[in-house]
């Protein structure tokens, strides 16, 4: 559902919602690498590839929410917030998301150490991500956080894996989905607390039309980096392809 420039008065909450909901028509999971990973079309290599470049995602993700939580002078909003930092980072006896998909990395046959040093992220991937996690920072809080609501679509692509992976990837050790089985549940607590911040805050016209195109930012984001690996794991043209075969793309955090 989109909405027209001519509107003057603002959506329902259940057509907003309806709106953002329908942006899922954007998500990564209909880009045809993700499909090719679905269908079991896709190449150790090119999993492992997708693993390692998403490991920048997930490392980020933390970093991101802390910059909303910096931003954002509502406690309350603050006390719920933080929960997403400790599922990636872990706390108690939980080893959070990042351990998780560092155990992913390695059932594909991935070196922990090769994660953590971030060699194999792609710059394209690398420019995206840090383009989220700086616009978390600048951006108004309640704008930063509702750039989340892609989690609306992810329970479906979490389970998607767990269904299909299994099956197509028998060389994938079963330790390593421990990350998607513990989204589901994570990801379907996010939605409900990102959904009610959007409803509350975008309550006119202006609002509504800037979240949805935010939302379409972050679903860029994440279209973008599929877009990176395809062309490094899928048609062989990693960045400089025609003037070196070496990874002479810089490495780390700049910023």
């Amino acid at each position: 559902m989109s909405i027209s420039t001519t509107q003057t008065s603002p959506m329902t909450p259940q057509e907003f919602e309806q709106a953002l909901r329908a942006k899922g028509a954007f998500y990564h999971i209909h880009h045809p690498y993700h499909i090719a990973m679905h269908n079991g079309q896709a190449t150790r290599g090119q999993i492992q590839g997708w693993v390692a470049n998403r490991f920048y995602y997930q490392t980020s993700i933390p970093l991101k929410d802390a910059a909303i939580m910096a931003n954002c002078p509502d406690a309350q909003t603050r006390r719920k917030w933080v929960q997403r930092i400790l599922d990636h980072d872990g706390h108690g006896g939980s080893e959070g998301g990042i351990e998780a998909w560092l155990r992913l990395g390695e059932a594909v046959g991935l070196d922990r150490d090769v994660l953590l040093s971030e060699e194999r992220v792609l710059p394209g991937v690398r420019f995206a991500v840090d383009a989220y996690v700086n616009f978390a920072r600048r951006a108004v809080w309640q704008e930063a956080a509702c750039s989340s609501l892609t989690e609306l679509f992810a329970p479906q692509i979490h389970q998607a894996r767990l269904d299909t992976w299994p099956q197509h990837y028998t060389w994938i050790e079963e330790e390593g989905y421990g990350y998607f089985r513990s989204r589901l549940s994570q990801a379907n607590r996010d939605v409900e607390h990102g959904l009610q911040l959007a409803l509350e805050y975008c309550d006119t016209v202006e609002k509504q039309q800037r979240m949805l195109e935010i939302l379409q930012f972050k679903l860029d984001i994440l279209w973008s980096m599929l877009d990176s690996m395809s062309m490094a794991y899928e048609l062989n043209r990693p960045p400089y392809h025609s003037v070196t075969q070496q990874a002479v793309w810089h490495k780390g955090r700049l910023l």
